[in-house]
């Protein structure tokens, strides 16, 4: 099974579109969103209607702090023009996409991995995993060997060493990294909609459970063409500029 993971889609049609198009020229046998399906950009209802379709077919998908957000919870830990982009977006939702995000859970635990939009460890708090202390404390919440997030909007890979110490590797776009057994594994997947790593294109993963490998991919998209929906929906200009800078 080769399952395709998609972090912070953000309502970025135009990455969305390229990343599961590039997944399934990789051989992508199925999807996992992992939380802010929307927030931020313009185009919250494509978005929805496209990622629950794919969860009809089998993908799965969590919850984000941005997913709770638009659906009436708290905003108080959220910047300005985060703030603006969930109160436009709280509006435009009807009743079937706010029925699809309130029955996102926060985690999905599936044989010996867990998918979550943050930390396994109290996922309602929505900690960003920063380090290796944040990292420890998410695999320690956990039994499962692999643990598959977004949140932070950078691709990162934590692992377990022989003497029990945690290590973190920047992993190489397109090169697949064998996740042995013998380790345990917290999996960062990068932003699809919105890269804060100084690389605008957008980012996902592909997991190989029969090989027991994992890919990041860097996807290429019209990110000039997602900036100006932006602006032109009257959303704060930042939030079209970060598209284009990858930051």
């Amino acid at each position: 099974m080769r399952t395709a993971l998609l972090a912070d889609v953000h309502s970025n049609l135009e990455a969305l579109q390229a990343c599961l198009a590039h997944a399934r020229r990789e051989g992508a046998d199925r999807f996992a969103f992992l939380g802010d399906l929307v927030g931020y950009g313009a185009d919250p209802l494509a978005c929805l209607d496209t990622i629950e379709g794919l969860v009809g077919e089998g993908a799965l998908a969590v919850a984000g702090n941005h997913d709770t957000a638009c659906l009436g919870g708290h905003l108080d830990t959220m910047s300005l023009p985060a703030r603006d982009a969930i109160y436009w977006t709280r509006e435009r939702l009807g009743p079937r996409q706010r029925d699809f995000l309130a029955g996102l859970p926060l985690t999905v635990a599936e044989d010996d991995r867990l998918f979550a939009h943050a930390s396994a460890d109290r996922p309602e708090a929505w900690t960003y995993i920063t380090g290796v202390r944040e990292a420890e404390q998410a695999l320690d919440a956990t039994a499962a060997r692999i643990v598959f997030v977004g949140h932070v909007h950078h691709p990162q890979l934590y692992f377990t060493t022989p003497g029990g110490a945690l290590r973190a590797f920047a992993p190489v776009p397109g090169v697949a990294m064998p996740l042995s057994d013998f380790r345990r594994w917290l999996v960062i997947v990068g932003s699809a909609g919105q890269p804060r790593d100084g690389n605008p294109a957008a980012c996902y993963a592909l997991h190989d459970a029969a090989a027991g490998t994992l890919t990041h991919y860097r996807v290429p998209y019209d990110a000039r063409a997602a900036a100006n929906k932006i602006l032109e929906a009257g959303l704060p200009e930042r939030l079209a500029w970060r598209l284009i800078r990858g930051e």
